[in-house]
């Protein structure tokens, strides 16, 4: 069922969901809500990356709701039960940040707290440069600062490393390449990282929806991207450090740019740390967001 900004379905999943119009597309959105006024509560938007969708932060919704946030990680436009625009310009990065600024506003706030993981952690970075009045503060999940992964394709090991970058450029190919034999790839990326079942089968069973996930890839190499700006706002990097998809040295953003991060490291999560290492992400981000109001939580 999907439903719209006026009317919401609770569901199974114990989470809040509807469909929220952000300005060029409509986002579907999970939601998990403090126990109290919401009005007093602090937002929270959680963005995920590829190949995934807003469960990628079930356990940070819940965790962040019993702190006292308004917790909402939607679906990123082309994935799941979200928007699909036709077109490798329609998931250009300035699409992507106006999106996460237009969801804030819709959801009446004038900034949050915003985490992002892989190409949410992407974006995220782009957000924080471009909308520094929307955000309060960053928190990033194993995505590397746009500069830093420029920098790193320069270097053998994160070439290769990032080779299926490349291979994303081609016309219809990867698409047909990842949905092959049910999703077989896919399938194979999160086993070798050791991902539950469960979440294996709910990641594919978003992704077998028509979509545009890898347009990301195609829109970063061929459209202008803003030249990142100083972010002046408090950022925290949680890094799981058994990553295959991201070298350690790219931890670290671009010192003229990013002054004084904090950085978590998780040395037993892989790429995916926020399945990985649920507890640690959720007590970090509550700590760094700064929870203060009443625990307990409602839909």
């Amino acid at each position: 069922m999907r439903v719209t900004k006026e009317s919401a379905e609770l569901r199974d999943d114990g989470f809040l969901h509807r469909m929220i119009d952000v300005g060029e597309v409509r986002l579907h959105v999970a939601e998990a809500r403090p126990a109290g006024s919401l009005e007093d509560a602090p937002l929270a938007v959680l963005l995920h990356g590829f190949p995934e969708h807003w469960w990628a932060f079930h356990t940070q919704l819940r965790a962040l709701a019993d702190a006292g946030f308004w917790a909402v990680a939607p679906d990123m436009r082309g994935y799941n039960e979200s928007d699909k625009p036709e077109g490798i310009s329609a998931y250009a990065v300035p699409k992507l940040t106006a999106d996460v600024a237009g969801l804030i506003q819709a959801l009446g706030r004038e900034d949050a707290f915003l985490a992002g993981h892989d190409w949410g952690g992407a974006v995220a970075w782009h957000f924080a440069s471009a909308y520094p009045e929307r955000l309060r503060r960053l928190a990033i999940l194993n995505a590397a600062h746009p500069v830093a992964l420029t920098r790193g394709l320069f270097r053998p090991a994160q070439l290769w490393r990032s080779a299926y970058i490349f291979f994303f450029q081609l016309p219809w190919l990867p698409e047909w390449a990842v949905s092959r034999n049910d999703f077989a790839r896919i399938r194979a990326m999160f086993e070798e990282d050791g991902l539950a079942a469960d979440v294996i089968e709910r990641n594919v069973a978003a992704i077998r929806q028509p979509a545009g996930p890898i347009n990301y890839y195609r829109a970063s190499m061929r459209r202008a991207v803003p030249p990142p700006r100083v972010i002046d706002k408090p950022v925290m990097i949680i890094w799981g450090d058994r990553d295959r998809f991201l070298g350690p040295e790219l931890t670290i953003p671009p010192r003229e740019l990013v002054p004084g991060p904090r950085i978590v490291h998780i040395p037993e999560a892989t790429h995916w740390v926020a399945h990985d290492a649920p507890e640690k992400v959720s007590a970090a981000l509550i700590e760094y967001f700064g929870a203060s109001a009443p625990t307990g939580s409602s839909p």
